[in-house]
This record gives structure tokens, sequence and C-alpha cells, in this order.
């Protein structure tokens, strides 16, 4: 089958071609340059847990350093938040978007699967009953044949404009001074929030986060209908704040400055036929810590596997409609918060700036956007995904991770006898079966391997209709022993079973692949079991695990290119919007 042609080589585009890779899927990257990226220490990207464990996974490096130690918020001279990060709950990974990018570009070159077209700029797309056509400009114009497309082409994203998807949304919500720069503060290695600083002149927040190599970035929330920033202006805002957090103004070296203008937009369409939208062509978001760049990561990790299966094993309208379905809603969500919480933040002072609780409840609430916690940042959750089981299956449990959720990064045991962290696992064509077993991790893998209840979840996993990995962890939050998780290859949970249960093991595998086509007859059977002949298995491993039984617990807009056009299904709708980014725009 044809490579899927992915449009734009920026963070979301590489992760897309590098997760497809991980599919065993090929893919073409049109770059629309030369294959360089700009260097821009202001322009970073903060990686909450699950986005930085795939970027591990893409990449091979690791984000260890770039990770914050602690948060801390403040208010005039008061202290009203500090929260310490430790290896069972790691910060966020926050680095310049050109180190991530590099690294991922870095991946591609030595992935077989993944071939980068420089110089390449997209003007048309056609599309048919078996695949896409995109043709490109440029010295090497030439036309790219593949099953499907992605843009991955930023807020004024050229695939978009020929899909005629509309791109609605409010434009300049906040606007933001960003400076990059090496010096010593008083909290090494802490975020920290500051709102009405107590010293004159300072901006209404001003937001510091540590960066590798002893750099920070500093950000200062800009008035509304502000002016310009000016050289002068941006420097004097450095050295008032550093002199407002040291005593004095302490050495530094300013790196790079710019302006950061946040918009909220959503595409109406994130899927056209074969054509699909990923990260800043999809949404823009931004204000109260939220990242776009984090969302954007998130779009490609849950389209690859699902054109994976396409590929593989026969199309599924469902399948490929639940991208839109999930991330669309999740992203939607976030907006939709963000876009609450504004007025309250950023409605000015008057007496509510004097109720008591008014300012930890404010606090609360941009921790939330900064940290990746509640409605603002938390991780999102597909529970009400077309994919989800129809009815909840007989030995449904409930365990410390929500239907739909994105599971817990618990160490497991992997086929081989490792003892990996289950993100680890994540994205390799398969989805994931975990059967909870306390005591296994004190007894050779050869003794609990053929023994209890692991024949039959073997033969059991064997006869699911897709690929699927069988796993056993020591624990997992809020599950007793034999429980069986059903894992997606993004990470997000499909159901938990209390003991084997073939039959309902295989219905809410059958659930999750979207429709595909039934597999051969004979995929349907182990071991000489067909899956509706499970019962809930109560043996116990001989490696000492308790027996459990089945108790059920509780961007802007811009013309399109000249010339340019698109065949296919889209509907005919545009917004011109005037550029708002008035100095070097920095995420």
């Amino acid at each position: 089958m044809d490579p899927v042609i992915i449009v734009g080589a920026g963070p979301v585009g590489l992760t897309s071609a590098l997760a497809l890779a991980r599919h065993g899927v090929p893919s073409v990257v049109l770059d629309e340059g030369p294959g360089k990226d700009e260097q821009r220490p202001a322009r970073t990207v903060v990686l909450r847990e699950d986005t930085a464990a795939l970027t591990e996974r893409l990449t091979g490096i690791t984000l260890s350093d770039a990770r914050w130690t602690g948060w801390r918020s403040l208010r005039r001279k008061q202290e009203l938040r500090q929260v310490t990060f430790d290896t069972a709950d790691p910060g966020p990974a926050h680095l310049a978007q050109h180190t991530l990018t590099a690294a991922l570009r870095a991946a591609a070159e030595e992935e077989r699967l993944v071939k980068v077209a420089v110089n390449s700029r997209l003007d048309s797309i056609e599309q048919d009953a078996g695949g896409v056509t995109a043709h490109t400009r440029g010295p090497k114009g030439t036309w790219w044949r593949g099953s499907y497309l992605i843009g991955c082409d930023g807020p004024r994203s050229t695939v978009r404009k020929l899909l005629d998807v509309r791109f609605p949304g409010r434009t300049a919500v906040e606007r933001h001074a960003v400076a990059a720069l090496r010096t010593e503060l008083p909290w090494p290695g802490e975020a920290l929030l500051h709102r009405m600083a107590p010293w004159r002149g300072a901006p209404a927040e001003i937001t510091a986060r540590p960066l590798p190599d002893d750099m920070w970035r500093l950000d200062w929330l800009l008035p509304a209908r502000s002016e310009l920033v000016t050289p002068e202006r941006l420097v004097a805002l450095v050295r008032d704040t550093l002199a407002g957090w040291c005593g004095a103004t302490p050495p530094y070296d300013l790196i790079d400055t710019g302006v950061q203008t946040v918009h909220h937009r959503l595409a109406r369409r994130w899927r056209v036929g074969r054509c699909f939208l990923a990260g800043d062509a999809a949404h823009l978001l931004g204000a109260l810590g939220t990242q776009g760049v984090d969302e954007g990561l998130r779009d490609a990790d849950n389209l690859a596997w699902k054109l994976a299966l396409c590929r593989d094993h026969g199309e599924s309208e469902l399948l490929l409609d639940s991208y839109q379905a999930e991330r669309r809603t999740a992203v939607a969500a976030r907006l939709r918060a963000a876009d609450q919480a504004l007025p309250i933040l950023r409605g000015g002072g008057g007496l509510r700036a004097y109720v008591p609780g008014t300012a930890r409840g404010h606090d609360a609430l941009l921790t939330d956007g900064h940290l990746g916690r509640g409605p603002l940042g938390a991780l999102p959750s597909y529970e009400a995904s077309p994919l989800a089981p129809d009815e909840p299956a007989a030995s449904r449990v409930v365990v410390g991770t929500a239907e739909g959720a994105p599971v817990t990064d618990v160490p497991v045991t992997a086929p081989d006898g490792a003892l990996v962290p289950l993100r680890e696992r994540l994205g390799r064509g398969r989805m994931l079966v975990v059967l909870v077993a306390p005591g296994t991790g004190v007894w050779d893998r050869r003794h609990w391997l053929t023994a209890g209840v692991m024949p039959r979840l073997a033969a059991a996993v064997t006869a699911l209709p897709l690929p699927a990995e069988l796993l056993v962890a020591e624990g997992y939050p809020g599950a007793v022993a034999h429980t069986v998780l059903l894992i997606r290859p993004d990470g997000h949970l499909v159901t938990a079973l209390g003991g084997v249960r073939p039959a309902e093991l295989y219905e809410a595998a059958d659930a999750a692949r979207g429709g595909l086509p039934a597999p051969a007859s004979g995929a349907r059977r182990a071991a000489g079991r067909s899956p509706e002949d499970g019962v809930a298995e109560t043996g116990v491993i001989e490696a000492g695990v308790a027996e459990a039984g089945s108790e059920e617990r509780s961007a802007e807009e811009s013309a399109g290119p000249e010339g340019a056009k698109a065949v296919g299904r889209g509907a005919s709708e545009g917004v011109v919007a005037r550029p708002a980014i008035q100095a070097v725009d920095a995420d």
C-alpha cells in the first residue's frame, strides 16, 4: 500500500511519521523548507507526562534534564502554593522547540520507513477511492501518491484551505512579552508564577520556567490593546523583574526575545475523506498555561495506530471518524474551559480581588493549566469514544483509571522477562493486555508463565481480533489480583475485567478496533478454545498470587495559494483574519 503523506516537518508532522513507523507504516514528510530549523530559544514547548514519554520512545533521548523540580506561585509578596516533583510524580519537561524538532528529525533520518522531502511546498490535493495524490512545487516539484494525508502544516495550513475547512475562533486572546536568558534565580529548577508583583510597573502576571543548560524563559502578560513592545521596554522588564526577585539585578545573558500572541481556534472538521488535520492546523490554544504542541503530539499518537489498523486489516469508517470524535472533543473541552476561566482571571480587580479565597481560587486555575491538571490541563479521556464497548462487560471492574483515560505508567514484565515501564510498550502496532499478579516479580518467569491463569489468558490474547501483547504487572492503582487490563496502542484504557474472561476480552477488543472487517474464523481460536467458551478463571498462579473473584468495584486565516485546488469532500467555508503578531512569535 502507498505511504501516508504528511504535510509539515514540525514537531507534530515528524512525530506522526515516527509514530506510524513504529506501527510499521511508511510515510513521506513534505517539508517546504530546506530541512534546517531556526534556532529560537524563546520559542519553547512544555510536555506533560504522556507526551514526554512519547517523545522519549520515538527519539531515544531522555528528558530528565528538562524536567522542572518544582512549582511555586506567588501573589504580591505572599506564597500561595509550592509543589515538589520527584520520580513518582515527575514535573513537566520544558525545552526549546527547535531542540525537540532536531531530535525528531534526527530520529526520522535513521528510520527507513520515513522519507523527508525538503523544499516541497504543497499546492494541490486530489482524492479518490484508493488514496490521495498531492502535488508539490519547488525545485523538485512532483506528484506524490499516498494512502492517506495528514496536514500538520501549522496555523495557516495549506491542507486546511485546500479542503475548505473553516477555522473559527478568537484572535489575540492573550499577548506575552517573552525572553530567554541565562542567569541565576532564587529557585533553581523550579517554575514560578508571580501575580501582582509588588514592584512598580510590574505586569499583572509574570512566569519564569527553567530550561536546560541554566537557561530560563520569562513571560510577561501584556495588557489588552497594548502598544508594540520595544527592545528598550523588554530590557527594562528583564532588569526590573530580576531585581524584584533577587534584590538587585544579577548578571544575565539575554539570548532571545519575542512576543507570543495566543489565539483560540478550532477547525470545524478534522477529517475530509482520506485527509486529516493535526496540531496547529486543527487547533490553536495556549492561554492560561495550556500547550498547543502538547495537544498536537496527542493528535499524532491517536491517529497513527488507527491508520495502521486500516492499512493492515481493511478500512473502517468508524475507526477513522473516531480520530475527530476523540481529539476534537478533547481539545474543544480544553478551549471551553480556558474561555470560561479567562473572564474570571482577567476581569480586573475591584472588590472581587479582595473576597476571601479569590486569590487561591485563581491560583488553582492557573496551576492546573501550567502543570497539566484539572479541566485546563488534565490528560484527555475518551470515555464517550465511538470505540468504547456498547455495554459494560459482566465482569467489568473499576480500577484507578477510568475507561478511556490514559493508563498509569507502572512497571510490567514483558514476554522476554524484562521489567520495563508500561508506556515503553505502547505504540508498537498492537494492543496491550496486562494481568495484575502481585508476587510474580520474585519468581523466575518460567515458573509462572505456564501456570495458573496464564495459559488460558495467553490463549485468549492469541484469539483476539487484532495483534496484542501480554504483560504482567505486580500491581496497578485500584486493581486487585487477577484484574486484566485491555489498553489501546496510544495508552488509553479500553476496559478492566475481573479474571480471565476470553469472550468479554474479545468483545472489548473488537469494539476498540472500530468495526474493521472480521478476521478469519480460525483467528478466533487459540489452544482449542474460542472466546465464547470463556468462564472466569479463579486459579492461583504458582508465584503466590492471591485468588481474586469477579466482584465489581466501584490561527489565523490567510488566503490560500493561488491556483491551488482540492478534489474531494469538504465544505466551502472560509475565514480571513488580520495578523495580530507584532513581533517574533514564541510558542
